[in-house]
């Protein structure tokens, strides 16, 4: 079987079990009241209190089983590993959301100090494994050992990453679509690139790439507008950390903002919003993430869920194109 064959089984076989697991996750969440309460002041979301959350545990376990049993370079497993521990970040956060039956879990230092934590691990093992600070320049071909720059880059980028994702994390199939392209992009990528490949050609990194964007797929089909349960931080952080880990451990740290441009936006509507209200006392927007700002200019839902994959499918694009001009020249 060819590399592309096993990918297109690992995306499947991801598919199924994160299909498998939410549908037999759904009433066990249900039972155990483990819904999410709303913010009071996202008042156009006041409908959605109870729906069940921690529903991301599905979709992280699909991708890292599936990573576990199929990669056969230890990078991926790695890259794994990383997502498992900003999982399991989250699914304390989400736990304690539950249990004292508010929105606020983790304390906001608590966060970073486990987000930096993880990325410090990560980094470290970055930047001494075989080419780890080895830098692509998007769209020329070129590539730089950029040496110990590579922590002061690796550090934020996990933290930022992790945190742009969660903030993405609003609408009903907003994470889930958007990664789900992210990761299929890097997916194809990594493996034009055969970033963290091993002797044999398997690119570890593709495989784990597809195997979470098919558990996502899947994860849509719970998550989609109605939703019947949400990801919760345990997933939102989960993909953060591995749409980080992916750019890092590939060397293609630049294409994460490009790749994960509407993360870009999430993020960036929330740092200026919070400077003008601090330094003017005025708002910018109606409301940050911008998502929400949309939804309070009156639209729809689903019509920003579609834009937001829309934005991220034609990025996708740009980024395919930067991988592939090399190979054209």
């Amino acid at each position: 079987m060819n590399q592309e064959s096993v990918y297109i089984v690992a995306a499947l076989v991801s598919f199924a079990l994160a299909a498998m697991l939410g549908a037999a996750m759904l009433p066990v969440l249900r039972k155990l009241k483990a819904g999410q309460t709303i913010l009071g002041y996202v008042d156009k979301h006041v409908q959605k209190s109870g729906t069940p959350t921690m529903g991301g545990v599905s979709f992280v376990l699909a991708a890292a089983t599936v990573t576990f049993v199929f990669a056969k370079s230890h990078v991926a497993k790695i890259a794994a590993a990383i997502m498992l521990g900003y999982g399991l970040l989250g699914f304390l956060d989400d736990f304690i959301k539950i249990a004292l039956k508010r929105n606020l879990g983790l304390k906001a230092y608590q966060k970073i100090i486990g987000q930096a934590g993880i990325a410090a691990i990560a980094t470290a093992y970055g930047a001494t494994m075989t080419g780890g600070t080895v830098l692509t320049i998007p769209f020329s071909g070129q590539s730089v050992d950029i040496g110990m720059w590579y922590v002061p880059l690796s550090l934020p980028a996990y933290v930022a990453t992790a945190n742009a994702v969660n903030l993405t994390d609003g609408l009903d199939g907003l994470a889930a679509g958007t990664g789900s392209i992210y990761f299929a992009v890097f997916g194809v990528v990594c493996s034009m690139t055969g970033a963290a490949s091993t002797s044999d050609g398997d690119s570890s990194l593709a495989l784990f790439s597809f195997a979470i964007s098919g558990a996502l797929v899947a994860f849509l089909w719970f998550n989609s507008n109605p939703a019947k349960v949400f990801m919760g931080d345990t997933g939102s952080l989960a993909l953060g950390g591995a749409a980080a880990a992916v750019g890092m451990l590939s060397g293609n740290a630049l294409l994460i903002p490009l790749a994960g441009i509407m993360y870009v936006v999430s993020c960036i509507s929330v740092i200026v919003q919070v400077i003008a209200f601090k330094t003017t006392g005025k708002r910018v927007f109606a409301m940050a993430p911008f998502h929400h700002h949309l939804e309070y200019k009156g639209v729809k839902e689903c019509k920003i869920v579609a834009y937001y994959l829309i934005v991220t499918a034609v990025a996708g694009a740009v980024v395919l194109l930067s991988a592939a001009i090399p190979f054209a020249l």
